[in-house]
């Protein structure tokens, strides 16, 4: 009969596995063990702002995991996953080696508290007629971690999940235990009172070290990341629950803890929280329960970060990375990466043979904050250089993201400067070394490119604004629009704003027929204020200019060869004509050719009296004839839902395929709904059979008869046929944009 744990695992589990793993590292063993310590040094009041700032370090960082792990299908990698598969190889290595290390010192912290968890059983042992006084804890925290890695061997991931249901209740119970007791020193808080501490030569930041790790067990319910049934729901929901409940817990904790005792008292025994509950024996019992849960989760996943990384060739040797990313899955309760544990089990049996708590929580803080601080720049980065590959379910904003970082930066350099540089140091040299055999991958070039279009997108706009006169790869449209209806038609300048607004940059070239002349270069310069007013009114991000040219021919060959804004090249070139007047269509098809010939792709919009009516629609058609333009413009699509103006819209797609074909290609586009890559719902996509349709233009008025911004597919040889043709038909139909790609896009 299948266990609790599989039958989870078959339909997956929701968030509260997340939740109450997250929450019961959260308030584990450091809790237990040094936030008596940490009150007693510092007092009340500055305790409560180690939690402040801790926190200023962790919220930030569990928002940035949550988005992140909404960007992508969430597999079993946990941590190092999900941060490798946004920010690519070179700088998930970089983090998850840090990552790695810092998981491997929490096992650590976790088996060498539970030793002194033991502290009332080696008591009762010395007053007992045995009379042996244990003098070493490591007789208990060796022994521990043995059976620990048996527990891993033979049950794996299974016991992760069977000992919430154990941990839990302990901790409930303990903690309730703890809260009711009596207040033996102080009955009511009192401000002057909450900053009295023992007398001592240690800084505040030597002590917010042994209090810090507390706080680093935000992530630990990614644990179970490969057994979630909605980990983009499961993911955040759990993470940001458990940090919010925990600092709560802490601050009750830490009151409790200045009421009941003296400072004297909190700094003399460490383990005071067990005396303090009456020495009920549910106290240690919790602590040592949650002790090895918290270890069991740690070790877990660190054998998973060494397991991705070696599964990524990360290491140099192929061999090593052979043997470390093996994975067995062929027996019930064997670890998914038993060899990677046993690489973290000779790691850590190191750690506690040293036996050294205090240095422990100070190296594991200061690789807690690069780690936190590494993964809020990097969410930062991202934010500021929008990406259109990054684009996750759940977003943070990017000041909680450069707080974070801040911050983290701060306290790993206050806490241990020397440790701090060391790490930092390695991080940067694992980076390098890394790249010089991983040429393929994402580093922080990408990042920063993305970072640096944007510096230099907006550093062009606001220059153009102020000085008032004109100046002369992850796919994103760099797009240069022609028209000389600016001033009679606004519906292509507002379409090329509402492309430009965040995603992909925008040059508006208003032309003026003619030769180049004292009048008409007055002219120009007219046009050219206004638009500017124009653009600064709609506070627009697009990029002005004007052309002279005596024909519509010698402006295209000139707008193609004009360089892009923000040092990329223009890719797409847009153009406009009104419905009520076919012959402009006229120009644009006789220049078409012309056009391909630069590889730019084509965007014709045929503007109607409804300018984009309510913003509410978005129809997209894609048929068997034009497949390879279908990614293209699901992609505009979806950056105009990035615009404020189309926030409220919904993509709603038609695919129009042949009969026998139906059925191949509605799999294909479910397959990228559901894998999260494609910004629709599988409820806005209707499939229809040629058979069925008839004539597409009959169906696509009748369809999209409200939308507000039909996108249709064009191929380059039914132009060369069918001439502006093409074009008509829509009558039906609002604004239409029609499009066509010189290669198809691929939305990953």
């Amino acid at each position: 009969m299948p266990n609790g744990y599989e039958r989870n695992k078959k339909k997956g589990l929701g968030t509260i596995p997340v939740f109450f793993l997250s929450l019961s590292t959260l308030v584990g063993a450091v809790m237990f063990l040094r936030f008596g310590y940490v009150v007693a040094h510092v007092g009340l009041l500055s305790g409560l702002g180690m939690i402040l700032l801790g926190h200023l370090a962790t919220i930030p960082t569990a928002l940035a995991l949550s988005e992140i792990a909404t960007n992508q299908k969430v597999e079993g990698g946990g941590e190092y996953f999900i941060i490798s598969r946004s920010f690519g190889l070179i700088i998930g290595a970089s983090i998850g080696i840090v990552l790695y290390m810092a998981q491997a010192g929490l096992v650590a912290i976790y088996i060498v508290s539970f030793s002194r968890a033991l502290e009332p059983f080696f008591e009762y042992l010395l007053a007992s007629d045995l009379s042996i006084y244990v003098t070493d804890y490591r007789v208990a925290s060796i022994p521990a971690f043995i059976f620990l890695c048996i527990l891993i061997y033979y049950r794996g991931n299974t016991i992760l999940y069977q000992s919430l249901f154990v941990v839990v209740p302990l901790l409930t119970v303990a903690g309730g235990l703890f809260l009711l007791s009596k207040n033996n020193y102080h009955q009511s808080l009192s401000l002057l009172e909450m900053n009295q501490h023992i007398p001592h030569n240690l800084r505040f930041f030597d002590v917010f070290a042994f209090c810090f790790p507390a706080f680093c067990g935000v992530t630990a319910g990614l644990g179970f990341s490969g057994n979630l049934r909605n980990p983009k729901r499961a993911i955040p929901l759990g993470i940001i629950t458990s940090v919010i409940s925990a600092m709560i817990i802490y601050i009750i904790v830490m009151v409790k803890l200045h009421l009941a005792a003296s400072p004297t008292e909190l700094a003399s025994d460490s383990f005071l929280i067990y005396k303090l509950a009456k020495s009920n024996i549910i106290v240690p019992i919790a602590l040592a329960a949650v002790c090895i849960s918290s270890a069991l989760g740690s070790m877990l996943m660190a054998g998973r970060t060494l397991q991705g990384m070696a599964a990524d060739r990360v290491f140099p040797s192929v061999r090593l990375n052979r043997w470390l990313a093996r994975v067995h899955r062929d027996q019930n309760y064997l670890p998914e990466t038993l060899n990677a544990i046993i690489i973290t089990a000779i790691f850590v049996l190191i750690l506690v043979v040293i036996n050294n708590l205090d240095l422990l929580l100070q190296v594991v803080s200061v690789l807690f904050t690069l780690t936190c601080g590494s993964i809020c720049l990097i969410s930062f980065l991202e934010h500021f250089g929008a990406d259109p590959a990054y684009r996750p379910s759940f977003r943070s904003r990017w000041f909680i993201s450069l707080i974070g970082a801040v911050v983290c930066i701060f306290l790993g350099f206050n806490i241990k400067a020397n440790y701090t540089l060391l790490f930092l140091a390695f991080m940067v040299l694992v980076y390098f070394g890394v790249s010089t055999f991983q040429h393929k991958t994402q580093g922080l070039s990408v990042i920063f490119q993305g970072v640096t279009f944007q510096i230099s997108r907006r550093l062009q706009v606001f220059l153009q604004k102020v000085k008032k006169e004109p100046e002369a790869e992850h796919w994103r449209p760099s797009i240069v629009c022609l028209s000389s209806a600016s001033f009679e038609r606004t519906a292509v300048f507002d379409l090329l704003r509402w492309f430009s607004y965040r995603y992909g940059f925008g040059t508006y070239i208003h032309l003026i027929h003619g030769y180049f002349s004292k009048e008409t270069n007055i002219e120009a310069k007219e046009a050219f204020k206004r638009l500017v007013n124009v653009s600064e009114q709609t506070e627009s991000n697009v990029f002005i200019d004007t052309l002279i040219s005596p024909s519509f021919t010698t402006a295209i060959v000139q707008v193609i060869q004009i360089p892009g804004i923000a040092g990329k090249e223009n890719n797409v070139i847009l153009f406009e004509f009104s419905k009520n007047n076919y012959e402009e269509a006229e120009d644009i098809v006789d220049n078409f050719q012309l056009v391909k010939v630069a590889d730019f792709d084509v965007c014709v919009l045929a503007s109607s009296e409804r300018h984009f009516g309510f913003k509410n629609e978005i129809h997209v058609w894609i048929t068997t004839n034009d497949y390879e333009n279908a990614n293209l413009m699901i992609l505009l699509a979806y950056i105009l839902l990035g615009h404020p103006e189309w926030k409220e819209a919904s993509i709603k797609i038609f695919a129009i395929y042949p009969e026998d074909e139906l059925a191949e290609e509605r799999q294909n586009l479910m397959d990228l709904i559901y894998a999260g890559r494609l910004p629709v719902s599988a409820n806005n996509v209707e499939f229809l059979s040629q058979k069925e349709s008839g004539d597409t233009k009959r169906i696509i008025n009748q369809k999209s008869k409200y939308a507000d911004l039909t996108i249709v597919g064009i191929r380059t040889e039914l132009i060369k046929h069918s001439g502006s043709e093409v074009f008509k038909g829509y009558d039906g139909v609002g604004d239409v944009l029609f499009v066509n790609t010189q290669t198809m896009k691929i939305l990953r």
